[in-house]
This record gives structure tokens, sequence and C-alpha cells, in this order.
């Protein structure tokens, strides 16, 4: 039996290709199961072109990786799906959300609704003197700035509110100040000087919590706010009406008011303010028509509209007619709180109502003045009722109890003093403009 050499080479080439064989059911498995990426992409080109080197592919082989998808572009698909699912799921949820807040506001947020109207103008007109005032000044010395005469106003919101005297919210004007509204006459001076010194008080408090913190701090713009609001509440103290200074004065003597008119061409020089010459020409006038000039009664007028149910057998001329007056009965009384009120009745439709006057007047006539249409569905018609009357003021609104005057006219002097005494200490200091 003669052996052929090449029988042992041709098992080794059929074992080799057994093997490459292997390998290559072993890629197949592993891009069956693995998630494609570069580095395994990369793993497999090296592993695959180590099988045989100077040897080619089967082209079955090739076939199929050519023919087979990249798991990469499916990835990718994949995931553009997601995010857009994910983004109409935000969609739907934003939606969702905004139904949500504007039911909320219309069925349980009529509080917030009305608290933003009420102090929405306020808050608009706070934030405008901020801007105004930083266009002249650094931002922090304008934020603080609005700040104290906020405190300022507020400080005469409280004592109203103490008195029972309802007020309007603070309104602030760029370059001239801040200024709340009465929205009832006070009784008595005593009244209008409470009211009158809040502002002082809690103004001049702020003041030196600025400078305290200055104090605590070492930044000189709390010593110019606090300078600042010194000097303010210092100036509103002048004897003169319509200042804080003017009211106080009115429940100590009204003799007072004389040094008010005295100093008031100083303070203009001093100050080279257009509005305080204003302000101290006004009150000039007002001393000549207090004092020398006839006293001339002011006119008062009050309307309200009103609904109410009427018969329809009533005739219809009855009802026709919108410029028209009729008057009615009434019956004028002050309530426990200070409240002046005319109540009146309309009696062919059996209806009482009431008009709050806000000062006090004597009343000559209460009138309808204006019927509308009749409501013919629901039996209701609206009108408008107007009283009118002339402003008077109390022979006696200036009688204080002198233990009154000596406690107003002390807390002013010793207020006066302080704010005077508080302004040298930093004039010393010498950090009296912002920085």
């Amino acid at each position: 039996m003669v052996n052929d050499p090449r029988e042992p080479l041709e098992r080794r080439e059929n074992d080799r290709e057994e093997r490459r064989e292997e390998d290559r059911e072993e890629l197949r498995g592993e891009l069956r199961e693995e998630p494609w990426n570069e580095q395994a992409s990369r793993q497999r080109d090296s592993k695959e072109s180590s099988l045989s080197p100077g040897t080619h592919r089967d082209s079955h082989h090739d076939s199929d990786q050519d023919s087979r998808p990249y798991p990469q572009q499916d990835s990718q698909q994949d995931s553009q799906q997601d995010s857009q699912a994910q983004t109409k799921g935000k969609s739907r949820r934003g939606s969702w959300a905004w139904g949500a807040g504007l039911l909320f506001l219309l069925s349980k947020g009529k509080g917030l609704l009305l608290a933003l109207l009420k102090f929405g103008k306020p808050l608009i007109s706070m934030a405008v003197t901020v801007g105004a005032y930083a266009l002249v000044y650094p931002w922090t010395f304008a934020l603080g700035f609005v700040a104290l005469i906020f405190v300022h106003e507020m400080g005469h919101v409280f004592a109203a509110k103490r008195k029972g005297l309802p007020v309007s919210a603070p309104f602030f004007i760029p370059f001239l100040g801040a200024l709340i509204l009465l929205k009832r006459h006070p009784k008595d001076a005593e009244t209008e000087a409470a009211v009158a010194i809040g502002g002082p008080m809690l103004g001049s408090l702020g003041a030196l919590v600025c400078f305290l913190i200055g104090q605590w701090t070492g930044y000189e713009v709390w010593y110019a706010l606090a300078y600042v609001g010194f000097f303010l509440n210092l100036l509103n103290l002048l004897p003169m009406n319509p200042l804080d200074g003017g009211r106080i004065i009115g429940a100590v003597s009204r003799w007072l008011w004389a040094v008010g008119a005295v100093v008031g061409p100083f303070v203009v020089w001093y100050t080279q303010s257009f509005l305080f010459g204003i302000i101290w020409i006004w009150f000039l006038w007002q001393m000549y028509k207090q004092f020398f000039g006839k006293k001339k009664a002011q006119p008062v007028f009050v309307e309200g509209v009103y609904e109410a149910e009427y018969d329809p057998n009533l005739p219809g001329w009855f009802l026709s007619g919108q410029s028209h007056r009729r008057e009615l009965p009434f019956t004028a009384y002050c309530r426990m709180d200070g409240q002046h009120v005319a109540e009146f009745q309309w009696e062919p439709l059996s209806f009482k109502g009431e008009l709050e006057i806000n000062q006090p007047c004597t009343i000559n006539s209460v009138s309808i003045v204006q019927v509308g249409s009749p409501d013919e569905d629901r039996n209701r018609v609206r009108f408008t009722v107007r009283l009118e009357g002339e402003a008077h003021q109390a022979d006696n609104y200036y009688v204080v109890p002198t233990r009154v005057r000596w406690r107003y006219g002390l807390m002013y002097g010793g207020l006066a003093l302080f704010l005077g005494y508080m302004m040298w200490v930093i004039h010393e200091m010498g950090l009296t403009a912002p920085q």
C-alpha cells in the first residue's frame, strides 16, 4: 500500500474549512443576539478577517450580510418614534394642564382673580416707578427707595384701618411719590391726625432699619437709603396741608399752620422742587379761604344703580322714558362705624335702597334720574338714583381734648427731632449719596 503524501495536507485543509464554518456560524449568532454598535462591529470584522489570511469569504455569506438591514438604522427609527410619542404625550399633558388651570380659575380661583385686579394697578405703578428711578440712580437704590415709600404709605393704611376708615391701595407716581385715598371723610381732627401720623411713624422705622443694616453690613447704599428715608419723612412733617404735618398739627393747634406758611419758601429754595412750590401756593389759598374768605358750600353728588322687580300690571307710561326725575322719600342717619347713609324708598315697586355718603353733608334731595328698559321676561327694571346736597364741616371738628393735643404735639415734635438727628449722623459719616 502506497502512502499518498497529499493526504495529510488535504486533511488539514478540511479541518481548516470546518473551523472557518464554525466561526461563521458563531458570528451569525452574535449578529442575531447582540445590539448593533460600532465597537462590536470592529471586533467582528477583525475576527472574521483573521479566519484565513489570503482566503476569500464565500459568496453566500457576503450576500447575507449585504441583504440584512443595519440594526443601527432600526434603532434610530425606533428612537424617532419614541421621541414623537413622548412629544405627543407632553402636548396632551400640557393641554390638560392648561384646561385644569383654566377650570380652577373659573370655579374656585375667583378670589385670586379679584386679588390680581385689586392689586394689579399698585404693583404696576410700583414697577414703573422703580424703572423710572433706575434710569437716574443705581437699581439697588431705586428699589430700596420705592420700598421706603411703600412702607410710609402702608403706615397710613394701617392707621386708617384701626380707625375703621376704608382706604384705597397705594398708587405710585414716578418722581412725585405715592398716595392713598380715604373713601370716607374722618369724623374729627383727632381721627385725621391719627391717620396722618401713621405714615411718618412707620416710614421712619423703615429708614432706621436701613441704617441698622448699613451698620451691620457696611454697604453704603443702605446709609444713602436711610438718609433719604429720614429726609422724606421729615419733609412730610412740615405743618402744611395736604402734607402729613399739616393734618397732624390740625389736632394740636391750627395757629401752627402759620409756621408752614413762613417756612414754605425756604423749603422750595432748598429742594428746588417745582411741585413743592405748587403745594405751598395751594396751602396759602386754602388758609385764606378758611380764615378770611366767604364760606361757600361745596355741592355733593352721589349716584347708585339699582334693580327691582315690578308689577306687570303697572301702566306702560309709569316706566317709560329714560330721562325723567322722580323724587323719593329718604331718611339720613349715621352708622356706628361713622358711615353716613341716606335710605330711600320707591313705593310703587316696594323697593328700599341705601346710598352711602363719604363726607358729612346736608341732603337736599334723592331722586330717580334714569330708568332703563324693563326686562319683561324677568319682570325687572334697572334705574339710577342720585343724591344732591351740600358739604359742610361740623363746628366742633377741630375741638380736641387737651390731653390729645399734648399727646400728638409730643409725638410730632419728638419724631421731627429724631429724624433731624439721624440725618445729621449720616451726614457726618459722609454717606448721604447713593454709590
